[in-house]
C-alpha cells in the first residue's frame, strides 16, 4: 500500500474516490440548488431574492465552521484522508475553486434579480444616479441619521488596528489633505443597526445601499480632505473552536477604488482566507442581500 493510502474497513483509499463524495464539496453543490431557486423563473421575483439570500447566509455558515474545521486540521499538519480519498489540504484547493464559482454565480443572480425587480417597480439605484432633488434629501438624511452613530478610524503606525466584528462591513477611504497634501487612510465601519437600503422620497419603490450613502456623503465626513479613493470590504471569522480558545479573524480590505460597486458588492475576505492557504490573490465580491 503507499504512503497516500488508508485502509477504511476492507476498503484502501485509492478505490474510495469513486465511491462517495466529498463531504464539503457536497454541501457547497446543495448551495447551488438553493441559487438554482434563486434563478427559476416560476418563482415570484421577490422569492427569487429570499433564496438568493439563503444562499449567501449558507454560504457564510459554511465558511465559519465547516471550512474551519479543515484550516485547523492544516494548521496542525493533520494529513489524514477522508473517505473519498482527499486529505484536507487537497480538501481546501477544491473548496477555492467551488466556493469562488458559488459567489460569481450569486453576483451574475443578484444583477439579473435588480432587472427583474426595477420591470416590478422596484429599483435599486447607485449615488451616482441620483437627481439633485433627492441627493440634497439623502443628505439630510445622512445627517440626522447616519453620521451620529458612526466614526471615521484613521489606519496609520500611531493606531492599533480597528476591531471589525464578524460578518461586519464598512469603508476604506484613500484621502489626501487640502492644506498641505499629506495622503491618509480613513476607515468606517457600517453598524448593523442601520438598514442595508435606504428608500428614497417619494411613491416610487427605489432604494440606495447604506454604503453608496456613505460613499456619496463623504465631504460631510471628512471636511478638509479631497477623496482619492474607496473601497467596499467585509469580515467573516472562521472559529476552530476544538484548538483555539478565540475566534481567529481572517479580515482584509479591497483596493481603493474611484468608483464603488452596485449594491450588494463587498469584499470577499471569507474567499481571502481561502486564497491565503493557497498563496492566491483573491479580490471576488460576495452578496449580502437581506433588503429592508
Amino acid at each position: 500500500m503507499s504512503s497516500e493510502q488508508v485502509q477504511v474497513g476492507n476498503l484502501s483509499s485509492a478505490g474510495l474516490g469513486s465511491r462517495y463524495f466529498n463531504q464539503e464539496l457536497s454541501w457547497l453543490a446543495f448551495n447551488q440548488r438553493v441559487l438554482a431557486e434563486a434563478r427559476n423563473p416560476d418563482n415570484p421575483v421577490l422569492e427569487q431574492l429570499r433564496f438568493l439570500s439563503i444562499s449567501g447566509s449558507n454560504l457564510d455558515e459554511f465558511l465559519m465552521v465547516r471550512f474551519a474545521g479543515l484550516v485547523g486540521q492544516v494548521k496542525r499538519r493533520i494529513e489524514e484522508i477522508s473517505i473519498d480519498g482527499l486529505n484536507p489540504t487537497q480538501q481546501l484547493a477544491a473548496i477555492h475553486d467551488a466556493v469562488l464559482a458559488l459567489d460569481h454565480d450569486q453576483q451574475e443572480c443578484w444583477r439579473q434579480l435588480r432587472l427583474k425587480l426595477a420591470e416590478t417597480g422596484i429599483t435599486i439605484v447607485d449615488g451616482e444616479s441620483l437627481s439633485p432633488t433627492q441627493r440634497e434629501g439623502l443628505r439630510n438624511y445622512v445627517m440626522a441619521h447616519i453620521l451620529p452613530v458612526i466614526t471615521p478610524q484613521a489606519i496609520d503606525p500611531a493606531h492599533p488596528f480597528p476591531f471589525i466584528a464578524n460578518q461586519g462591513i464598512g469603508l476604506m477611504f484613500a484621502l489626501q489633505r487640502v492644506a498641505d497634501q499629506s495622503p491618509i487612510m480613513e476607515m468606517v465601519l457600517i453598524p448593523p443597526a442601520l438598514p442595508r437600503f435606504v428608500r428614497l422620497a417619494g411613491e416610487a419603490a427605489c432604494y440606495v445601499s447604506i454604503e453608496d450613502l456613505i460613499r456619496s456623503s463623504a465631504d460631510l465626513l471628512f471636511p478638509g480632505f479631497d477623496v482619492l479613493g474607496h473601497g467596499l470590504f467585509g469580515c467573516c471569522a472562521i472559529a476552530i473552536w476544538k484548538w483555539r480558545k478565540t475566534p481567529k479573524i481572517w479580515s482584509g480590505t479591497s483596493a481603493p477604488q474611484s468608483s464603488g460597486g452596485g449594491a450588494g458588492r463587498w469584499w470577499c475576505c471569507k474567499c481571502r482566507a481561502i486564497s491565503i492557504l493557497r498563496s492566491k490573490p483573491c479580490s471576488a465580491p460576495s452578496l449580502r442581500s437581506n433588503m429592508r
